[in-house]
């Protein structure tokens, strides 16, 4: 696994953790919506990594719209959902053309 996959992983598995219903929310809140802060750096990043290696950044591109409009309730969950299952999926592509 190169760097990249890493990320798009790690990625994956943190938005993943952002979308449980109510513990998501109320970290989020409870943080002071440092996390989307947190995450929209790590998607620029993985975006960053995945481009440099010619790896599909569709994940990472969703997981900076995520990061953008997560602070919306039920729009936001359903998003870090949708982000996180794009970024598992592209861990287990094949390099893009």
């Amino acid at each position: 696994m190169v760097l990249s996959q890493i990320m798009q992983l790690l990625t994956g598995i943190f938005e993943g953790l952002l979308g449980i219903p109510l513990f998501g929310g109320l970290y989020i809140m409870g943080s002071g919506y440092t996390p989307l802060f947190v995450m929209l750096v790590l998607h620029i990043i993985t975006l960053v990594l995945a481009s440099r290696d010619r790896r599909w950044i569709a994940g990472s591109v969703l997981g900076i719209i995520t990061s953008i409009i997560g602070f919306i309730p039920i729009v936001g969950m359903v998003m870090h959902w949708i982000t996180s299952i794009v970024l598992i999926v592209s861990v287990f592509q094949s390099r893009r053309y």
